[in-house]
């Protein structure tokens, strides 16, 4: 008997655990919220320059290696769909294939997963180290909130430069795109791009960030949560950020199935 309850109640233990993750992310957004948007009614008011400071180290930063993923996954994009287009002798029909799929797509979800790895770790492994030497537990002891100081900042920048940089690699993969396939189609990349902003409307634009501002959520939270729950020292550091990544990329890439089925019925 034992043999067939064991399973059932090692089940039952990761549900539970992963429900108690699940309230306490939510707790932790809604507590960010509240902050933001009045903690000066109860003395932890939101200082901007923590947000700039995320900022800068989530968007600005993050710049370079966007665009040049973002570029090149333009050139992945047109070389596949010059290669299966021409078969059905509908090359012409490639900049609107890579003008939807970029900016509803593959825009959104890059841009995610690259500044999980880079900014959810970071956080994490911020947090964590933190966690670890009691640093939070100080924090609270001289009063200042750990979730205002730590948490709402980081989850204002996300919101704010996850659309930008999302933005940033549409472009940067539309012009990838033209590189390789106005040649092909014996036109100008300048005349592929106009053809391009002829095709796209504000919907395909915006279903883009609306993923980016879910999973500028997800991200955050993932991250936050994982470094506040850190034990273990500096074992228990590398495992939560680990553990941060792989959470993130895995609910970045759930999340856009749900999206892209209601989306586009």
């Amino acid at each position: 008997m034992n043999a067939l309850t064991r399973p059932l109640a090692g089940l039952g233990r990761v549900t539970l655990e992963a429900l108690g993750g699940v309230g306490y992310a939510a707790m932790l957004l809604l507590e960010a919220l509240y902050y933001a948007l009045f903690g000066w009614r109860v003395g932890q008011r939101l200082r901007l320059a923590p947000v700039v400071r995320q900022m800068r180290e989530i968007g600005v930063d993050a710049l370079p290696i966007v665009a040049l993923l973002g570029l090149t996954v333009g050139l992945m994009l047109g070389i596949q769909f010059i290669a299966s287009l021409s078969e059905f002798g509908a090359q012409s029909q490639v900049v609107l294939a890579v003008a939807k799929s970029v900016t509803r797509e593959f825009g959104a979800l890059i841009t995610a997963i690259l500044v999980a790895g880079r900014s959810g770790s970071a956080l994490a492994a911020r947090i964590g180290s933190m966690s670890v030497s009691q640093e939070v537990d100080a924090l609270s002891v001289i009063g200042i909130d750990p979730v205002r100081y730590l948490v709402a900042p980081a989850l204002l920048a996300m919101l704010v430069m996850l659309p930008v940089l999302t933005i940033v690699a549409d472009a940067a993969a539309i012009l990838g795109a033209a590189l390789y396939s106005a040649p092909a189609l014996d036109v100008t990349p300048g005349a592929y791009l106009l053809h391009t902003m002829s095709l796209l409307d504000a919907g395909d634009v915006w279903q883009g960030l609306s993923k980016s501002l879910v999973f500028a959520v997800l991200i955050t939270l993932i991250g936050v949560s994982t470094g506040f729950s850190v034990t273990g020292g500096a074992e228990g550091v590398g495992r939560a950020t680990t553990r941060a990544v792989v959470l993130s990329i895995c609910w970045i890439i759930v999340v856009d199935m749900v999206f892209s089925f209601f989306l586009n019925r």
